[in-house]
């Protein structure tokens, strides 16, 4: 609209087409203009991303309680379930925006879903490359033990 016009419509001033898009002006908390407050314009943590580590799961959780649990913060792009021995009660959850995964890390960690309480970390590419090459060594190690004879 031209300046000066006041947008929005019937639902008050941020009714449909007015600031924030949202009825009654619900999408515009009186702050400074073009500032929403709770989400964007806030800076995360360098740790922070769209990938969760979850961790302490019950074996028997299907995939879509996971969805019901962790859709309630956003929309998901992918959730992908431990099913080896060593990974089983683990998964990874990527959520499509990294403020919706910052929003389920802070009310799911520690939340109780079938009297196991869920851990949640960011996930960590670097700490899981690490881990992988220490687990290497390790069978390196062990190997060039047995074709020596060392215990």
């Amino acid at each position: 609209p031209p300046l000066g016009v006041p947008m929005g419509g019937p639902l008050g001033a941020g009714g449909p087409g007015g600031p924030g898009g949202l009825p009654g002006g619900l999408g515009d908390l009186g702050g400074p203009p073009g500032v929403t407050f709770g989400r964007r314009n806030v800076r995360l943590p360098p740790e922070v991303n769209r990938v969760l580590y979850v961790r302490n799961l019950p074996y028997k959780i299907s995939a879509d309680e996971l969805y019901d649990i962790f859709g309630k913060y956003g929309s998901i792009r992918q959730i992908r379930r431990g099913n080896g021995p060593e990974t089983r009660g683990t998964s990874f959850v990527v959520y499509d925006d990294i403020y919706d995964a910052k929003n389920a890390m802070d009310h799911l960690s520690g939340f109780n879903v079938a009297g196991r309480y869920l851990v949640l970390l960011y996930y960590n590419p670097t700490k899981m490359q690490q881990k992988i090459a220490a687990k290497s060594k390790r069978e390196e190690i062990d190997k060039l033990k047995r074709k020596y004879g060392v215990d």
